[in-house]
């Protein structure tokens, strides 16, 4: 098998992790796939002159001892970003929960990224270690795969007929008809053109963009899309890209879940079925303080919101401690944010409140002790927070208390 690799450190590594614990018979049937020809010269299953070709053949292999259909599912997902760029594991939980009815903390997606990543057809990077791993905290966790992987993930979700392929990819200019696809993901850069009305995505449960643009508009068809549930706006420009058109997005009942990657987020337009809503390194400023709706009128119904690198954050969003149903609230990163809402005990079921690195904190108001809900509470690195609430022993249900980095609170309340 070795030799039938040729030297080919990506064949070796994945071909190595996919007979990782593998009976006998596993390993005899590769062999004799590479009995009489290596890896890079076999012409069995595509007539091609390209040894990329001959080499996705055999990775094709690896794929097929996947024994779990959703791994092999995830596995095809990947695909579907851009080339060369990390995949927040978190995009994945989102979608994953959507598409396959995997729990929404991650618990099961996770256990799908680490198998695809012990046979080596991925690679997870957290870029810092994070205390709270254990409380399912993944927003430092990316994928990345090699672009030969990625081919394998794209040939694999063409293999249907164009009518009735799950993923649809539009990359820059293309146009397409009537789909039926499950999942859309659309690269544009700035010639690219939004109006593919053309298109009828009326099946889309999960729609990717992927930009490189200053400014974007949503395409008209997108309200269109009614049993869209996941939305997921990347720009890897170096520009936060200014969206426009976000209104259309009130017209999608079934919508749950949002995330927003460098981008300039516009006011907030109704979203009553919105569950979840994560901004990495976002303009906030006029979706929070230029808006004439509140965030509780826009989305009642909120149980997770995300706000990570959003420099311009000074302050969270008037009425978010009207959303009663809130249950995790994550600020990190936020070097700017400078006090919490005096009314945050309102949230009477929040279970989980990190803080992380918000370097300007100084302070938390009184009524945190309030939360009888809250069972994690992650302050880890707030330099300059001094002290913490004196009644914060009444939180009862608090299980995991984190304050690494905390250089300037001399201690506990008594």
């Amino acid at each position: 098998i070795v030799k039938g690799c040729k030297g080919s450190p990506l064949a070796l590594q994945v071909i190595a992790g996919s007979l990782c614990k593998q009976p006998i018979e596993i390993w005899k049937n590769m062999k004799e796939h590479f009995q009489n020809q290596s890896i890079l010269e076999s012409k069995r299953y595509f007539p091609s002159d390209s040894t990329d070709t001959d080499l996705l053949c055999r990775l094709q292999q690896s794929l097929d001892i996947l024994e779990d259909i959703n791994e092999k599912e995830c596995f095809v997902d990947l695909g579907l970003f851009a080339e060369d760029q990390r995949i927040p594991v978190t995009v994945l939980i989102d979608m994953w929960a959507t598409l396959y009815n995997l729990d929404e903390d991650g618990t099961q997606a996770m256990a799908i990224v680490h198998n695809l990543n012990t046979r080596n057809l991925i690679n997870v990077i957290a870029t810092r270690k994070v205390a709270t791993e254990t409380d399912m905290y993944y927003n430092n966790h990316y994928v990345m795969m090699h672009d030969l992987l990625r081919e394998l993930a794209i040939h694999q979700s063409k293999e249907e007929p164009f009518e009735q392929r799950k993923r649809l990819t539009i990359d820059l200019n293309g146009k397409q008809l009537k789909v039926s696809a499950r999942i859309l993901s659309i690269s544009t850069d700035e010639t690219f053109s939004s109006d593919w009305c053309d298109m009828q995505p009326d099946e889309a449960e999960v729609l990717v963009l992927n930009l490189r643009s200053d400014q974007y508009s949503l395409p008209d068809s997108t309200q269109k899309m009614s049993k869209l549930e996941v939305l997921i706006v990347t720009n890897y420009g170096f520009h936060c890209s200014e969206l426009t058109k976000f209104e259309m997005l009130g017209f999608l009942s079934n919508l749950k879940r949002i995330r927003l990657e460098k981008v300039s987020v516009p006011c907030l337009c109704i979203l009553k079925n919105l569950q979840k809503l994560s901004l990495h390194m976002c303009n906030t400023r006029n979706a929070f303080e230029s808006c004439d709706i509140q965030i509780s009128d826009a989305m009642p119904n909120l149980v997770e919101l995300s706000i990570d690198y959003c420099k311009d954050l000074i302050k969270l969003p008037d009425g978010l401690c009207n959303i009663t149903t809130l249950k995790k609230l994550s600020i990190t990163n936020c070097h700017n944010l400078s006090a919490m809402p005096h009314d945050i005990g309102k949230l009477e079921n929040l279970e989980v409140l990190r803080l992380c690195s918000c370097s300007d904190l100084k302070e938390m108001p009184k009524y945190v002790a309030g939360l009888n809900k809250l069972c994690c509470l992650d302050i880890s690195n707030c330099v300059n927070l001094s002290k913490l609430p004196k009644d914060i022993g009444e939180l009862q249900k608090l299980e995991k208390l984190s304050m690494k980095g905390c250089s300037n609170l001399s201690g506990l309340p008594n």
